[in-house]
């Protein structure tokens, strides 16, 4: 379903598209996906979240009624630190497992994309930093996403922190797109609603900079504008009527839909930014995002407003008939207002960010591999003026 980009994303290795079953109640084909994998001894990945709210039984029932002998590792916290992956590949390699399947957020799923790498490759997983650093092909994955956001079930992105320098390394390469995805509506239900906020904000910013980016193409338009009109439209109310299985399903399809968008067109400033700041104080990346999203996009469209007339009339804004520079100042406003709508702090300084990190912070956004899409170059100066107005 993934298509390669006509511009920078050509580069990042031979193009490798996922299987995806979609629906309610389609857990069980994960079990049925790792049997067709060759597994044996799959090593189900995940957090304790997910293992309170009973899916891990669930689908630990499954795989062992395919005959199958099943590893639960699940000693994660949000944003997968490098000493995190490290301890779940010594488990994979103790045990002698075969496959890998994550149940789980972004977090679990970028968790178990790191492990692969160090199965086939070897090393700290800090090594695989940048674009097709692992030569050597990971194992069979076959992931089930918890969240409605993240995209990393579609993506080819993996992102971990680095515990000694306080930031979050990416590692980008077709081969860590996974095998199979199982998008299981039901397992939206059991989120927080933080953690609903915040994904959700999450495939919404991946909507919006995979449309813009430079590396973007028709097909990545689409999706990406269909990601942007469903999460706008839906998320309040799936914070609002939490169980209501409709809107389940179609923030799980925004979700998807963003994913394979951005998988495809990479990203930008708002995500060269978040990792800085996650990595920094260990924040949850999607409200980072809320709060970054609607400066990005009034520092892009400073340059070129054009893009946002399209963003403009996904999202019903009647400014999309007038000037682009309304329509995408009337894009980050709504941006904004859904933000708070869903309770994400007005500015990064409410998260704990103080004024004399932006120096550090925006030092390392440059160097983030996001900011090689974003469709307006930045100095250091202006970076630093970026994080100052998010303050």
């Amino acid at each position: 379903m993934a298509v390669a980009s006509e511009h920078t994303a050509t580069t990042l290795a031979k193009f490798h598209a996922p299987e995806i079953v979609f629906g309610v109640g389609s857990l069980v084909e994960a079990a049925h996906a790792a049997v067709r994998l060759g597994a044996v001894r799959p090593l189900l990945v995940t957090d304790p979240g997910l293992i309170e709210a009973g899916w891990v039984d669930e689908l630990h029932g499954h795989l062992v009624e395919q005959g199958l002998t099943p590893i639960v590792w699940g000693d994660l916290t949000p944003n997968p630190k490098d000493h995190e992956v490290t301890a779940g590949h010594e488990t994979y390699r103790v045990h002698g497992c075969d496959v890998l399947v994550a149940l789980g957020g972004g977090s679990v799923i970028d968790a178990a994309k790191g492990i692969a790498v160090l199965a086939a490759n070897g090393g700290s997983i800090l090594d695989y930093e940048g674009v097709d650093r692992a030569a050597v092909p990971i194992p069979p994955m076959v992931v089930v996403p918890s969240t409605s956001g993240t995209g990393a079930d579609v993506s080819q992105f993996c992102v971990v922190t680095d515990t000694v320098r306080g930031t979050k390394i990416t590692i980008i390469g077709r081969s860590l797109v996974p095998d199979l995805t199982v998008i299981d509506p039901r397992l939206l239900t059991t989120m927080p609603d933080e953690l609903n906020a915040a994904t959700g904000l999450d495939a919404l910013t991946h909507g919006v900079e995979a449309f813009v980016s430079r590396a973007h193409n028709p097909l990545t338009d689409h999706h990406a504008l269909r990601a942007v009109g469903l999460v706008t439209d839906t998320l309040v109310r799936t914070i609002e009527e939490p169980r209501e299985m409709a809107a389940r399903s179609i923030m799980a399809q925004a979700s998807l839909e963003a994913g394979l968008a951005f998988t495809n067109a990479i990203l930008g400033a708002a995500h060269a930014m978040s990792h800085q700041v996650g990595g920094l104080l260990d924040l949850p990346h999607g409200v980072i995002n809320g709060v970054l999203l609607p400066h990005v996009i009034r520092f892009n469209a400073a340059s070129d407003p054009e893009p946002f007339v399209a963003i403009a009339r996904a999202l019903g804004l009647d400014e999309h008939r007038g000037p682009a520079v309304e329509a995408a100042l009337a894009v980050a406003d709504r941006v904004e207002r859904l933000a708070r709508e869903v309770g994400v702090p007005r500015g990064l300084r409410e998260l704990g960010v103080q004024a004399t990190d932006l120096e550090r912070l925006a030092a390392g956004a440059l160097r983030d591999a996001c900011m090689s899409t974003n469709p307006r170059e930045a100095t250091h100066e202006q970076m630093v003026a970026l994080f100052r107005a998010a303050l």
